[in-house]
């Protein structure tokens, strides 16, 4: 089982400190690392975040969210093993085709080490700011996965959809993944399994308890048979948060249930200490033989 450093960039958020969350992780065994996006925190939210309680996301105006694309960027080079994820890109924000340009582009500089973490989205509020349909907008992130695997796989390429629509075009430098980035899917609700199912190299839920995950791969594998497809083909991300007490019981765990990564929130890292809690992590979880 594979480990992820997920929102890696919710700490390394300054220069040094995102350089060095990003060698250290590779040092220790870690086989990629992941961040996440929000564009604008809305100064009034009546949106539910969806994996709390109470709904009330975990955030306020004044906690750092990097751009993800940028940031992986800025840290691909200085830890040269690792695979570099989105975890969750809001993919019905983005200009498809500029979209494209720039995860090529990145994919292109890493040597093929890209991975493309989506959602569709909780956050009505910031759609409104930045002038995107709320509605709709599942469709609008099906057509875009659609329109980038189409502008990745080659050179005078056309595309004709609701929402995107162009005439034959070229885009390059090509990834050297090709149409094969990969993509996973993040959410728990059965809209986000079926969208899994149909169209992801991955599945990332938000749900780390082992008996609820365990039900979320039963309706995943459940959905993929629908389709006459192998579950196995869809790789399993899982939030590594409620183990962080006994790493190593927590990684029999999941490799028990069959995830193929496991996902640790940077956020137990974060503060004084914080680097030396990440190495002692890595040494209890045995990552170096994960």
């Amino acid at each position: 089982m594979k480990f992820g450093l997920a929102f890696a960039s919710s700490i390394g958020t300054d220069p040094q400190s995102a350089l060095e969350i990003a060698r250290v992780a590779e040092e220790v065994g870690f086989e990629s690392v992941w961040g996440g996006e929000h564009v604008i925190f809305p100064s009034k939210i009546e949106s539910a975040y969806p994996y709390t309680e109470d709904g009330k996301v975990p955030a306020d105006e004044n906690t750092p969210i990097p751009d993800p694309l940028i940031w992986l960027a800025y840290v691909a080079a200085a830890a040269p093993t690792l695979r570099l994820g989105t975890c969750i890109l809001i993919l019905p924000q983005r200009n498809p085709l500029v979209l494209a340009k720039e995860l090529a582009t990145l994919d292109h500089l890493s040597g093929g080490r890209v991975e493309l973490g989506i959602g569709v989205g909780w956050l009505k509020e910031e759609f409104e700011a930045l002038g995107v349909p709320w509605e709709r907008r599942g469709r609008r992130n099906d057509e875009y996965v659609e329109a980038l695997r189409t502008i990745w796989s080659g050179q005078h390429v056309e595309y004709h959809g609701e929402f995107v629509d162009f005439e034959p075009l070229s885009c390059t430098p090509l990834p050297p993944q090709g149409p094969d980035i990969p993509i996973l899917v993040g959410g728990d609700t059965d809209v986000a399994i079926r969208r899994a199912a149909r169209l992801a190299d991955g599945y990332f839920p938000g749900e780390g308890d082992p008996q609820k995950l365990a039900g979320l791969i039963s309706r995943l594998a459940e959905e993929c048979n629908k389709r006459d497809r192998d579950p196995a083909e869809v790789e399993i991300n899982a939030m590594f948060a409620a183990q962080i007490g006994d790493p190593a019981k927590g990684r029999e765990v999941f490799e028990e249930l069959g995830v193929g990564r496991a996902m640790v929130p940077a956020f137990f890292f974060a503060g004084p200490g914080g680097i030396d809690n990440l190495r002692s992590f890595a040494e209890k979880a045995g990552l170096k033989s994960a």
